[in-house]
């Protein structure tokens, strides 16, 4: 079993900054994919980046530029640097890990303000 904490969202205006974070407990196995996706009111949850075991990186058309995905395998952790905010930012924030198995956090908001 794997556990997903999120942490690091809050209200902030456009063009503002977070940094959120995911801190995984369990047994991660040596090659796993997380990601974050959003999910914002009324739409789907949709991928915003993800990192492979190896730091390899993916990101989705409407961050690249501003957002930096990044993790550190010793602690366990991923982060997501989110840089010159957009309104259309504001969605609800989840961190997911496929690690022989696929698991998900709780979600933490993300609210952009115009």
């Amino acid at each position: 079993q794997v556990q997903l904490v999120e942490s690091g969202g809050g209200l902030v205006q456009a063009g503002g900054s977070l940094r959120l974070s995911c801190a995984a407990s369990g047994t991660i196995f040596s090659m796993n994919f997380m990601g974050w996706y959003r999910q914002a009111p009324g739409k789907q949850r949709e991928l915003v980046a993800s990192i492979t075991s190896g730091s390899s990186a993916y990101y989705a058309d409407f961050v690249k530029g501003r957002f930096t995905i990044s993790r550190d395998n010793d602690k366990k952790t991923m982060y997501l640097q989110m840089n010159s905010l957009k309104p259309e930012d504001t969605a609800v924030y989840y961190c997911n890990i496929y690690n022989r198995g696929n698991y998900w956090g709780q979600g933490t908001q993300v609210t952009v303000s115009s």
